[in-house]
C-alpha cells in the first residue's frame, strides 16, 4: 500500500502542471494514510505551511483542533487524520489574499488517493472551495447556510467555516455554530476515531 501512495506522490511531482513547483524543489503537501478515519479538505497550503511542509501549524490550526476536539499528537502523529486540500501547492498571492486552488487539481488527484483510504468515516469540508466542490453547490450558495444545515450532508460530509481568528466576528453573529455544530462535530469525530472495523 505504501508503494502505491509513493507512486501517486511521484506522479504528482512529475505532472507538467506542477513543473514550476518541482523545479524549485517544492513538494506537494498533503497527508494520506491507509489507516486514516477522518479526512480534512480545505483550500490549499498557505505560504508558511508550504515553507514548513506542515499544515495547520498556526492559530487557525489550534482553533481547528479545538473544534475537532483532538490533540496535536492525534492530529499529526496518529495516522488517523488525512488532509487533502483542494490544491497541494501554495497558489500564490492575489489582490485580496491567497489565490484560489487551481481548477481540476482536486478532481484529478483526490479520487486516486481516496481509493487507498478505505477507512475514512467522515470528511470535514473547510470553507467555500471544498464545500462547493464536494457538495456540488452553486457559487451563489452561502457558506453560512451550508454550515447551518450541515446535517443534510451527513453522514459522509461535515461542512464548517475556516477556523481563522478573523472569523471570530462571524462566530459572534452566529452563536449556533459553537452551541450546536461544534459539539456534534466533536461527537462524530470521536465516534469515527474509535470505531472498530
Amino acid at each position: 500500500m505504501q508503494s502505491e501512495f509513493q507512486k501517486i506522490f511521484q506522479e504528482i511531482q512529475a505532472d507538467p502542471d506542477n513543473e514550476s513547483f518541482t523545479k524549485q524543489g517544492i513538494k506537494p503537501l498533503y497527508y494520506a494514510s491507509s489507516s486514516a478515519r477522518i479526512n480534512i479538505i480545505g483550500q490549499a497550503p498557505g505560504r508558511i505551511a508550504q515553507e514548513k511542509m506542515k499544515f495547520w501549524d498556526d492559530p487557525s490550526g489550534d482553533r481547528l483542533r479545538t473544534w475537532l476536539g483532538v490533540s496535536r499528537d492525534v492530529f499529526y502523529n496518529s495516522g488517523m487524520i488525512a488532509i487533502l486540500p483542494m490544491d497541494f501547492y501554495y497558489p500564490g498571492k492575489g489582490k485580496s489574499g491567497d489565490l484560489p486552488p487551481r481548477k481540476g487539481f482536486a478532481q484529478n488527484w483526490h479520487p486516486q488517493l481516496l481509493k487507498l483510504m478505505p477507512n475514512i468515516q467522515l470528511t470535514i469540508l473547510v470553507g467555500a472551495y471544498a464545500t462547493r466542490r464536494y457538495l456540488h453547490l452553486r457559487y451563489k450558495d452561502r457558506l453560512t447556510d451550508i454550515v447551518r444545515n450541515y446535517q443534510q450532508y451527513l453522514p459522509d460530509y461535515f461542512p464548517i467555516v475556516h477556523p481563522s481568528p478573523r472569523n471570530k466576528i462571524w462566530e459572534a453573529k452566529n452563536p449556533w455554530f459553537e452551541e450546536q455544530v461544534i459539539p456534534d462535530l466533536q461527537r462524530r469525530i470521536q465516534i469515527a476515531l474509535n470505531k472498530q472495523e
